[in-house]
């Protein structure tokens, strides 16, 4: 197997992104834990501010601080603190902790290469923090349509609604970034323009129901436990379940300052270890309860655990008579390589932010992979972790990727696909 090339690639001339397209990697659902431990001694510091929103995706980092896997390599002044929404996460990783910001975040997996390339703030990817285990919900009234994975359903009303000049809202959690991305594909894929015929808002993932209950937003794209209170208060239904539009699709990620990491390089490689373990962990199915129990605390998501648990654990209420037990697509951390950053997924996301003008079509994108995507360090943490060697993907590229809609991506020609897609804004 081959690592994408490091050839130069512009998305506007076509010139290849990567080399050989290689098959998946090797998978496993191996969720062992190890006894290893960093040397205290040799780190920089064993000091660190992260940042996470209440979001079931953030429980590598609230398990490795609550479960001890970041003490156990040495980082024993970790804190793992709750922010309001995305762009107060970006703000402080902005500042960073020597400001009274953070030094690294669960994160959208776009948002690092937004800072690096529009704020000038120079971040990294260590690690992918699942796959998989987001929704698009739906208030009651869309019910009479059946609205589902196909939003063609969706277009008449979204037509009349635009003419009554009352049309149809849907939340996004940040422009750019995962959630907008999903919705905007789904809309898109049904004939919808989600610049023109509806209106995109950001709200916070934390006051997603609450915007849905009193009539202010009509849709969300958003993860858990959001999908499933909405349903549990019979404010409405989830249309689809993210993985249904594109089997095992990457999600969070784990960033950091690059600063900080340039300069504490034992420090983050003991980081990630403790968040390699803390997904390895939380993949186990026995684990689940406790996950949820933990992470459904005050201090960090202050929902009831019902709210959390069943969606983990595969179980579907979509809250319009669908019901899905061991769903095949649910939220993955560490089973099927979720936790490895691919590059040729960092690849997709940029592709899509081209699309929808968020960044410049002329831009170098594999430059820009190549400097914020740092799978060599996930290799060399999870090399240390003890996972065993056939365990580690040997490629920079999961290869084609297919969508629900039968579109295909293939990293080596973003442009192609770009060129393909008939509703876009470049």
């Amino acid at each position: 197997m081959s690592n994408i090339s490091r050839r130069k690639f512009l998305i506007t001339s076509g010139v290849t992104a990567a080399t050989a397209i290689v098959a998946h990697g090797c998978s496993s659902d191996n969720s062992r834990s190890t006894t290893t431990n960093s040397n205290p001694s040799k780190l920089e510091t064993t000091k660190a501010k992260l940042g996470f929103i209440a979001l079931t995706d953030s429980a590598p980092l609230i398990v490795a601080k609550e479960k001890g896997f970041f003490a156990k390599y040495g980082m024993t002044d970790v804190e793992v603190s709750k922010q309001k929404s995305w762009p107060v996460t970006r703000d402080n990783l902005k500042i960073g902790s020597s400001g009274g910001g953070i030094d690294g975040a669960h994160i959208l997996s776009p948002m690092p290469y937004l800072m690096t390339i529009n704020d000038k703030i120079p971040m990294y990817i260590l690690a992918r923090l699942n796959t998989n285990g987001q929704a698009i919900s739906v208030a009651e009234k869309f019910k009479q349509i059946k609205l589902g994975l196909d939003s063609k359903a969706l277009k008449e009303a979204a037509n009349q609604a635009k003419s009554a000049q009352k049309p149809i809202k849907f939340a996004i959690t940040f422009p750019g970034g995962t959630h907008d991305l999903w919705m905007r594909y789904w809309l898109a894929a049904g004939g919808i323009n989600p610049d023109q015929d509806v209106i995109l808002e950001p709200v916070p993932p934390p006051q997603m129901v609450a915007n849905m209950k009193v009539g202010t937003v009509d849709a969300f794209c958003v993860g858990e436990p959001w999908n499933a209170q909405l349903v549990s208060q019979k404010l409405g239904y989830s249309a689809l379940v993210t993985g249904e539009m594109w089997k095992d699709h990457p999600e969070k990620a784990f960033t950091m300052r690059k600063d900080w990491v340039d300069q504490n390089p034992n420090a983050a490689q003991a980081l990630l270890m403790g968040v390699l373990e803390a997904q390895q962990w939380c993949e186990k199915d026995e684990n689940k309860a406790e996950m949820c129990e933990i992470c459904a605390d005050r201090k960090y998501f202050n929902v009831a655990v019902g709210d959390i648990l069943e969606r983990s654990k595969g179980n579907i209420d979509y809250g319009d008579g669908r019901k899905v037990e061991n769903f095949p697509y649910r939220m993955k951390f560490w089973a099927d390589n979720a936790s490895y950053p691919y590059k040729s997924h960092d690849i997709w996301f940029l592709t899509e932010d081209i699309r929808w003008g968020y960044l410049p079509r002329d831009m170098d994108v594999k430059a820009i992979v190549d400097q914020v995507n740092r799978e060599d360090l996930w290799k060399k943490a999870a090399t240390a972790l003890g996972v065993p060697a056939a365990e580690i993907p040997t490629s920079s590229s999961r290869g084609v990727e297919t969508f629900f809609d039968g579109v295909k991506f293939d990293p080596e020609k973003p442009e192609e696909y770009l060129n393909s897609l008939p509703i876009k804004k470049v």
